[in-house]
């Protein structure tokens, strides 16, 4: 059955009161998962029940019917409801709330609900909704022209991203960025590159395709930046990222059902300015995540000590991010050696007290903060004057003394908080008890009514005991008749006549007095009101620290930054890294360089040293060509000499006794074995492919990686085609390349190209066993070992026996003086078109339906001569 809504059935008094209430909001929010408020339950009906059921494992029912239809439906409980929501997020669902908002028994028909909340992966703020490490974005994409627009922005933020792009180079920035969820105009929802959208996982969600207008987005940009032109930002050329900006900030407005007026700073990417990592090359390196998809052993997991969730974050855009402009990342290195020598642990002692200020700053100006996280924010704004005394004071590092003069609490919020704030609040408003005693007289008199209740009554029981002269007179409570006086009936005589009868009771008579009843009324209203006016209290304190929202997400950038470089620090100093040096012209010079992330799980697993190596590539020594056996640490030396160019140009430290590193535009990778069956590509298409993108972006001053290219086809086809691409890389592109092979025939490469240069890594063979040094030694490796390492791997003597004896046999076939295929002679030149033959030419000049049977038995003899 399908989910009636008003669209299809205009009449809805068929249903249910209550039916036709939810209709009514889901027509509103047809796309979303509606979670519809019934007392301790959010329920959800027919299609959205349905679907509930599939998604989340929870029991189907049918309970009545509305419209002549059985009424479908699935609950969650109330308490229970952020559990749910984060698995709905973490399957690309968005889901609407409807809350009561009516008094239940307050008129006929049922109590009003409405949508007071929208959660959708890229718009979520709640914490426990949030991984506290990683940003959840929300991106807009608009295509145009052949080019694409990006608008993007973090909620628990107050940024807006923009920036432009071809349809090559958005696969990289869709993983570069991690969108949570992408919005894209409702009729081009595939934006006609599925396979960019589908490398990162994002939820896709249509939008209006008049949202998508650039005249639009750059007024509502304008507007929501609070600028009349956007050339002051270096934005005003970007019309595709302005048509996204529209349609994300309309989004933002439907979700959060007000304006943010938090995002407030604009920042422009573009190509030009940022190292590219392609998405083959932030797989490949195992960046954020390995090759399995796991969030460790990674760089970053490596990098990451943090003491905050925010400053995990701010590292992570760091290594995302770096710059071609070597600046930032000398400033952050200068940082980095004042920490180590003046020392780092008070700091991160410090930085153990902070909350994450960006995103409680962000949940303020959204109104969903919570209390204890205004806490929180109280109390890492009380400890700042001991963090900035923790940032060693350098005239050596302009950064650290800029992020120490931006760690200071605005005033006003500080104030406020130590004023209005309990000191230890409730988790929840709805709890009480969140603004502080002596803040506000009202609640404080409403509070004392509450915790005096007891007292007054045992004082007001005694005095009419003595006024009355019943002894066994008692004052008491319950919840059917309130506050009462209780007298036995042999007193009731001796009763004054100020009281009131309540009730007759069998063996006693109730009563109140005018005194009682006063109290009564205020007493049982208490509650009520001291909760309603710490309500209005807080709502009174959030407008306060709104104005305080700028100052505080200022204060979180200073802080984040801190906690990324106390933890490149840390790292720096526990695994005994140096500080890169930054030259003017293309080079890598890495002296004693090790991978990072191999030799801290060697160091943790076995116990084990890693064998650091030198690399040294420049102008004369462009490509080496790596040969050597399989498990001897080709891949590992190609991928940690990329590492450390990395980390250099981030601006940390390096795992090298010294490093030069040269301008640098990009980091190429093409490595291992994989297909892409989805996209109906095999192993040896993915590999041509990511090959013919390398060949065609790389320049002189990108670092490529080419590790076993051309091993997916047949032994000539792939030597022929590895040759040819590392001629290329050699002759065309200049880029700075290690290119490791099996084929030994490639090691003649550098007889014909003076700048590629032959290595290999060494092992030492004793019988039929194998010893890897994981050495880099000059020159050509002897031999592949490879039948040495399968007998490592466990593969039966049988097969080994065989395979040695055929190896021994093809040895001894190419010792027998066969010549060597030169691989790197200059392709042929192309041949010279043959002039065409006469009796074509004829024949083609030759109009056939002008020509007469005699004219054409005539050129009929004529072209039987020409052809002779």
């Amino acid at each position: 059955m399908t989910t009636p809504s008003p669209t299809e059935t205009a009449d809805l008094s068929a249903h249910t009161p209550l039916m036709q209430q939810y209709l009514r909001i889901k027509a509103e929010h047809p796309d979303l998962l509606v979670f519809f408020r019934m007392g301790d339950f959010y329920e959800l009906f027919y299609d959205d029940a349905r679907k509930a059921n599939a998604l989340l494992d929870i029991t189907l029912t049918v309970r009545g019917s509305s419209g002549g239809e059985p009424v479908v439906m699935a609950g969650v409980p109330v308490v229970s409801l952020e559990g749910y929501l984060s698995r709905l997020l973490k399957l690309g669902e968005s889901v609407a709330i409807a809350e009561q908002v009516g008094e239940v028994g307050a008129g006929k028909g049922p109590v009003e609900r409405k949508v007071v909340r929208i959660v959708t992966p890229g718009t979520v703020t709640d914490a426990e909704l949030l991984a506290d490490k990683q940003d959840a974005p929300l991106l807009a994409l608009h295509a145009g022209g052949g080019r694409f627009g990006l608008a993007w922005v973090t909620v628990s933020q107050g940024e807006i991203g923009l920036l432009e792009c071809s349809a090559a180079e958005l696969p990289g920035w869709l993983v570069r960025l991690g969108p949570a969820e992408i919005l894209v105009a409702r009729d081009t929802s595939a934006v006609g590159q599925p396979e960019a959208l589908a490398a990162v996982r994002s939820a896709l969600t249509p939008r209006p395709v008049w949202q998508f207008e650039p005249s639009l987005g750059e007024r509502k940009l304008c507007s929501q930046l609070g600028v009349a032109s956007l050339q002051g930002l270096n934005a005003q050329d970007l019309p595709r990222a302005h048509a996204a900006a529209g349609a994300l900030l309309a989004y933002l407005e439907h979700t959060q059902g007000r304006a943010l007026g938090h995002l407030q700073r604009l920042q422009v990417l573009r190509a030009t300015e940022l190292i590219d990592l392609p998405p083959a090359t932030q797989r490949n390196l195992e960046l954020t995540l390995t090759l399995r998809g796991e969030p460790e052993p990674t760089l970053l997991s490596l990098l990451d000590v943090c003491r905050t969730g925010m400053g995990s974050r701010m590292l992570r855009h760091w290594l995302l991010t770096p710059a071609r402009d070597r600046r930032q990342a000398v400033g952050r290195q200068e940082a980095i050696a004042v920490l180590i020598e003046a020392g780092f642990g008070p700091l991160r002692d410090a930085l153990r007290q902070v909350s994450d200020v960006e995103r409680v700053s962000s949940r303020v100006a959204l109104r969903q903060v919570r209390p204890r996280e205004l806490a929180g924010l109280r109390d890492t704004l009380t400890v700042l004057p001991q963090l900035q005394a923790a940032v060693p004071p350098a005239a050596a590092s302009p950064l650290l003394d800029a992020l120490r003069a931006a760690c200071h609490a605005p005033p006003q919020a500080l104030a406020l908080l130590q004023n209005a704030l309990a000191e230890q609040p409730a988790v929840w408003l709805r709890d009480g008890g969140v603004i502080r005693d002596g803040f506000d007289p009202e609640l404080d008199e409403l509070r004392a009514i509450n915790a005096n209740c007891d007292a007054f009554l045992l004082a007001l029981e005694a005095r009419e005991r003595e006024r009355t002269g019943i002894p066994n007179l008692r004052v008491q409570f319950n919840k059917v008749h309130g506050f009462y006086i209780e007298v036995t009936q042999g007193q009731k005589d001796k009763v004054p006549d100020d009281y009131q009868r309540r009730q007759t009771l069998k063996n006693a008579e109730r009563f109140i007095t005018p005194e009682l009843k006063a109290f009564e009324d205020k007493a049982l209203s208490a509650s009520e009101r001291a909760l309603a006016r710490e309500k209005a209290l807080f709502e009174q304190l959030l407008d306060a620290l709104g104005a305080e929202v700028p100052a505080l997400a200022h204060l979180a950038r200073a802080l984040a930054s801190l906690d990324a470089l106390a933890a490149l620090a840390d790292r720096a100093a526990t695994l005994n890294w140096c500080a890169p040096q930054f030259v003017a012209h293309p080079c890598i010079d890495i002296v004693g360089g090790r991978h990072p992330v191999v030799e801290a799980r060697l160091a943790e697993t076995v116990g084990k040293a890693f064998q650091p190596n030198d690399c040294r590539l420049d102008a004369k020594r462009r490509l080496l060509v790596i040969t050597g056996p399989n498990m001897g640490g080709k891949s590992t030396f190609m991928r940690q000499v990329a590492l450390i160019a990395l980390l250099a140009s981030m601006g940390s430290f390096v795992p090298a006794q010294s490093c030069r590193l040269g301008p640098l535009d990009a980091i190429h990778t093409r490595i291992g074995a994989a297909d892409d069956l989805a996209n109906a590509q095999s192993t040896f298409m993915l590999e041509m492919t990511e090959a013919a993108a390398i060949l065609h972006a790389a320049t002189e001053q990108s670092l490529v990686l080419m590790d076993e290219i051309g091993r997916g086809t047949s032994t000539f086809d792939g030597l022929a085609l590895a040759g040819a691409i590392a001629s290329h890389l050699h002759d065309r592109c200049a880029a700075l390349t290690l290119f490791a092979t099996h084929y030994f025939e490639l090691t003649a490469l550098p007889e014909r190209h003076p700048s590629a240069h032959n290595v290999h890594v060494s092992a030492v063979e004793s019988g039929d066993t194998i010893a890897f040094l994981h050495e880099l030694q000059a020159g050509p490796a002897s031999r592949s070992y490879g039948v040495q390492v399968a007998r490592l791997a466990g593969m039966p003597n049988p097969v080994l026996r065989q395979a040695r004896a055929a190896l021994e046999a093809l040895e001894a076939h190419k010792a027998g003086g066969e010549a060597q295929v030169d691989l790197f002679a200059p392709p042929p030149a192309a041949a010279e078109p043959e002039p065409e033959h006469p009796a074509v030419q004829a024949l083609q000049a030759l109009d056939v339906d002008a020509c007469s049977p005699r004219e054409a038995l005539e050129q009929l003899y004529r072209l039987k001569g020409l052809a002779r």
